[in-house]
């Protein structure tokens, strides 16, 4: 059987008895073809035949939508946009028939549901969202060092406004409050918050004071001896040039002290006022304090000495004035010498907590 002969049959049909077919319209370059063919040693292969595709697609009488399954407008429909050409039989052939997605399966029963995923009323899961952003500060904190945190926090606060309230009192005009309660005002502000306006005083200091120290040491193997002067006002003077961020201790502590002993003393060294013993006690601590350091190299008590008593003077020197002033001032220094202190326990435990 030739190649004419197989086209001749598929077109008959199962039912059409064999014979001569008539040829139909489009079989004349069908005829050529196979003449062609048959004239040939090697008979070409039979190509598959090509199922005809309708051109025209009409649009479902079932279905309210314009469009196909593939989402492409049908031609012809009253879709109020402009048809879209038919598909080529081509390109149905390499698409292939539209296939919908599956539909949404839920989950198994035995499976564990992803983190933050929460169930619906249909058997899925809701997409799951983003886990919560974790604590942070005193909320990471276990409860119980919050409650301390939170303590610590509040006692700050309160002593905090305690001491703004006070320094308020101490500043301020005379009032009722510092009337009745003034002596609880000074002990809280004196020594350590005394407040002045020296700075912007129509006459600042002009002089340089210079508080140098003493001491009487009972030696470990018994006896007495004495040390030279120490220049403790030097001593932090050097401590402060060169010093980009010195501390407050360096450059007020001392000075502060003195200032508070003389406004509570007169030239005779007594009292003048229910702060004088405060002034004494807080000047003695504090060269008790330096006094158990290292100073010019070496220690005041020793090896293994004992301070038994300190005594404390001043040296006051007037500053210069401008070459264009014509004040004339001193320029000789003056010496205030105070008696000798008794060292007690008392001031060294103090000045060893400091």
């Amino acid at each position: 059987m030739d190649a004419y002969d197989e086209v001749s049959n598929a077109r008959r049909g199962p039912d059409e008895p064999e014979g001569p077919v008539s040829p139909g319209p489009g079989d004349t370059a069908a005829d050529e073809n196979d003449s062609a063919d048959a004239d040939t040693d090697t008979p070409a292969p039979a190509s598959p035949p090509v199922a005809e595709t309708d051109t025209s697609i009409p649009a479902p009488a079932s279905s309210s939508s314009a469009d196909d399954p593939a989402g492409v407008p049908v031609a012809g429909a009253d879709t109020g946009r402009a048809p879209v050409p038919a598909r080529s039989p081509a390109w149905a052939s390499r698409q292939g028939p539209y296939t919908p997605p599956p539909p949404h399966s839920p989950s198994p029963p035995n499976a564990s549901p992803p983190p933050h995923a929460r169930p619906l009323s249909d058997g899925t899961l809701a997409p799951a969202q983003s886990p919560p952003p974790a604590a942070s500060g005193i909320a990471s904190l276990p409860l119980p060092y919050q409650i301390v945190v939170a303590l610590a926090l509040a006692v700050v606060a309160v002593v905090a406004c305690v001491h703004v309230g006070m320094v308020f009192l101490h500043v301020a005009p005379s009032n009722t409050m510092t009337k009745q309660h003034g002596q609880a005002v000074d002990d809280w502000v004196y020594p350590e918050f005394e407040q002045n306006w020296k700075l912007f005083a129509p006459n600042p200091l002009q002089q340089n004071i210079a508080v140098q120290v003493r001491a009487e040491v009972r030696k470990p193997g018994g006896g007495f001896r004495e040390t030279g002067w120490y220049d403790l006002s030097a001593l932090d003077g050097a401590a402060i040039d060169g010093n980009l961020m010195p501390s407050h201790t360096e450059q007020n502590e001392l000075r502060r002290a003195w200032d508070f002993y003389v406004s509570t003393h007169d030239t005779e060294n007594r009292a003048t006022s229910s702060r004088g013993e405060l002034s004494e006690r807080y000047l003695r601590r504090i060269v008790v304090m330096r006094l158990d350091r290292e100073l010019d190299g070496e220690r005041a008590d020793g090896s293994g000495g004992v301070v038994e008593r300190i005594q404390v003077r001043s040296r006051t020197t007037n500053v210069p004035a401008p070459e264009w002033s014509e004040e004339q001032v001193s320029d000789k220094p003056v010496v205030r010498e105070l008696s000798w202190w008794s060292v007690t326990d008392r001031d060294r435990t103090e000045a060893s907590a400091e």
